[in-house]
């Protein structure tokens, strides 16, 4: 079985689910605390910590929905074991931010933050991978808010939890973090394929200690 970076999305191309999961008609929504409400006059993104040139880079939503717009076919895995398949991402490449905002050499990790202070760590090379993407649409229609509008995070070799909803910025970090999930029981690396769902199963080197 190949790692999923390799792998083709779709019912026709993957027969087959990643362990313990089990297929979604539908997108239920599930999330923790309330839902954001949007006031796109206070909204800004930002990329900070250890960029390349020490500043920190600011996009309002009309400044961030004017970047170059791209889609990915991918699937999206959730720790509470379901997996829809084969949605249409429409959004900001991760790589465009890092191109745009580029970190310092010595950047190995992110912190994705999220409104009320929530936030995902990411290795550096899954933040960069080819397919995670800022999404603003999913099959062609706006994010609903229930499902993060204005700005979700989707890394698909991921669990979803990985990917937070109501996306505020990026941290660069030259070491790990744990992020929300991560402090409470969630595995530091989370690869759905690897069924790493609790960090008790994480093995010397996944990461920081709890």
């Amino acid at each position: 079985m190949g790692h999923p970076e390799e792998r083709e999305s779709g019912e026709a191309a993957r027969s087959e689910l990643p362990p313990g999961q089990r297929l979604q008609r539908g997108w239920p929504v599930t999330h923790y605390g309330p839902v954001p409400k949007f006031r796109p006059e206070r909204w800004e993104f930002r990329v900070f910590g250890a960029t390349a040139d020490g500043d920190k880079s600011c996009w309002n939503h009309e400044e961030l929905t004017a970047l170059p717009y791209t889609t990915v076919v991918a699937d999206l895995h959730c720790v509470t074991k379901f997996s829809m398949i084969g949605a249409e991402w429409g959004g900001i490449p991760a790589r465009a931010v890092l191109e745009l905002a580029p970190p310092a050499p010595t950047v190995t990790h992110v912190m994705v933050w999220a409104e009320y202070g929530f936030s995902s760590n990411l290795r550096l090379a899954d933040f960069a991978a080819e397919r995670t993407i800022f999404a603003t649409h999913k099959d062609g229609e706006l994010l609903t808010a229930e499902h993060g509008f204005p700005l979700r995070l989707v890394v698909p070799h991921l669990y979803a939890w990985k990917g937070p909803k109501w996306v505020r910025g990026v941290e660069y970090m030259t070491a790990d973090r744990r992020g929300f999930w991560e402090e409470r029981g969630y595995h530091n690396i989370g690869d759905p394929w690897r069924e790493q769902r609790y960090s008790y199963q994480e093995k010397p080197g996944d990461g920081p200690e709890l």
